[in-house]
């Protein structure tokens, strides 16, 4: 019972000084940080550190981001609560960021490359019965075409730049968050599609796991 409610101060703690303080702003995007249970995301031996402000290991060379990049790249989506609205995302990852879109949205689409990853965060989704995410193994930078246009799109791994296939599958309006750049660091980029123009601006530094595959880095470079 102690532990639980550990857990549950350290999360409230989160909420007003990771992201209310530092400018997080939309109430939707707050309280599915409130309802989502990050400590689910980590390895158990990570658990007590789950709120930290901080990127936490999940195995296989990737990250769970640190809970400010989340929420912060989630509200610059500018999601609508409309009830088709569907977002997608590369880089499941601890399945953590599925969780948070899947409160806000009616359907989340979420590809992961490493199968292990996929199904761990698919394990979790069904304990906390969020049925509006679907996971599909596979290289992120051809995106999932069958489910296009996508009112959303957000990346957790860094490439040179954004996918081709991933721009050609946002919908008109829709808005693209991703880190691009180097290696060593990156910039985060929110891309608006207006017509057959896209509006790229760039908003601060960041630092992210790369993203492999044709689209992004050679794996054989980094491990």
């Amino acid at each position: 019972m102690q532990k639980k409610e550990s857990l549950a101060e350290a999360q409230a703690w989160m909420i007003k000084n990771q992201l209310k303080r530092r400018g997080i702003k939309d109430k939707r995007v707050l309280k599915a940080m409130q309802q989502t249970p990050r400590h689910l995301f980590v390895p158990p031996d990570l658990e007590e550190a789950a709120y930290d402000d901080t990127p936490l290991s999940i195995g296989h060379n990737q990250t769970i981001s640190q809970p400010y990049i989340v929420a912060y790249m989630t509200e610059a989506l500018e999601l609508s609560p409309d009830n088709q609205t569907k977002v997608l995302e590369i880089g499941t990852g601890s399945g953590y960021q599925a969780a948070i879109l899947s409160c806000l949205v009616a359907k989340v689409y979420t590809v992961e490359r490493i199968a292990a990853l996929a199904e761990s965060a698919q394990t979790v989704f069904q304990r906390l019965e969020l049925k509006n995410i679907e996971v599909k193994v596979g290289d992120g930078g051809y995106g999932w075409p069958e489910h296009a246009p996508y009112d959303a799109i957000i990346t957790t791994a860094a490439a040179p730049d954004v996918p081709p296939p991933l721009i050609d599958q946002l919908a008109d309006g829709g808005i693209l968050v991703a880190p691009i750049g180097t290696r060593q660091v990156q910039q985060l980029v929110r891309l608006q599609r207006q017509g057959d123009e896209i509006i790229r601006k760039y908003l601060f530094h960041v630092t992210f796991v790369p993203f492999l595959g044709e689209h992004g880095w050679r794996e054989e470079d980094y491990f």
